[in-house]
């Protein structure tokens, strides 16, 4: 994989920071935005708990139980839509979360390859003021890091950014901000990191091991540098080792 300053990043030390493209979207409009003292208390979110919609106030959102909470807006098919929603297993979580478009998709499975505990499409709605008045806007998604972090996030190619969703960005930079989230923009992803998570991913998923293969590809790979192909031709299997190493390559066991 390549990072943003174009250096090669280890896959099994890597950090999603590292791994996808953002840009100068939220500076350039923050500005806009009605930042004056007490905004954080007339900034609101809404919440879906339980089947509810529960209101909080910007400054109290750390008081909301995430765990409980559903996606307040719900995911629909329909014939000649120009998004492609669907339903994205994690290993990490055990369970399929929902995305709206193959972006979104994506960047659910690099979150699964991070290890992440939790991921909360469509977290909240929240509505902000600005210069010209108030607007809403729905993050996609809102993620419990390994580490405990709490990243929220939106996904938007590049070119389909218009002037309105840069202020939306722009105010949810700044609601993560005000309660110690992380959050991201995410615009496209670094040289080879697409193709390579979704080589890996074909075998994430448990495997049974009864010929001890991943040992072995542990041991030989201890030896020092080594490509692909001579690694597993360096075992007792080679054809059924090759799964077994892209499944250590995907679980960060080996890199």
């Amino acid at each position: 994989m390549y990072a943003n300053d174009g250096a090669a990043a280890p896959s099994e030390q890597c950090r999603l920071e590292q791994m996808i493209t953002t840009d100068a979207i939220i500076e350039p409009v923050r500005s806009r935005l009605a930042l004056r003292e007490g905004w954080a208390r007339s900034w609101t979110t809404a919440w879906s708990i339980d089947g509810d919609e529960v209101t909080w106030p910007v400054r109290d959102l750390m008081a909301v139980p995430l765990f409980s909470s559903q996606p307040v807006r719900r995911f629909t098919w329909r014939a000649r839509q120009r998004h492609r929603p669907g339903l994205q297993f994690l290993v990490s979580t055990g369970r399929h979360h929902g995305f709206e478009s193959l972006e979104e998709g994506r960047l659910l499975l690099a979150l699964d390859f991070l290890r992440v505990q939790e991921v909360l499409p469509q977290p909240f709605r929240m509505a902000f003021a600005h210069d010209a008045g108030r607007a809403e806007h729905t993050p996609d998604f809102l993620a419990v890091m390994a580490d405990g972090t709490r990243w929220l996030f939106d996904v938007r190619p590049r070119h389909l950014v218009k002037e309105a969703d840069e202020l939306k960005f722009a105010a949810a930079a700044e609601v993560a901000l005000s309660c110690g989230w992380r959050y991201a923009v995410v615009v496209g992803w670094q040289r080879h990191v697409w193709s390579v998570l979704d080589a890996l991913s074909s075998q994430r998923r448990p495997l049974s091991d009864p010929f001890q293969l991943q040992e072995e590809v542990l041991q030989e790979a201890a030896r020092g540098p080594v490509t692909f192909s001579e690694l597993v031709s360096r075992t007792s299997l080679p054809v059924v080792a090759r799964a077994h190493t892209l499944h250590l390559l995907w679980h960060r066991r080996l890199g």
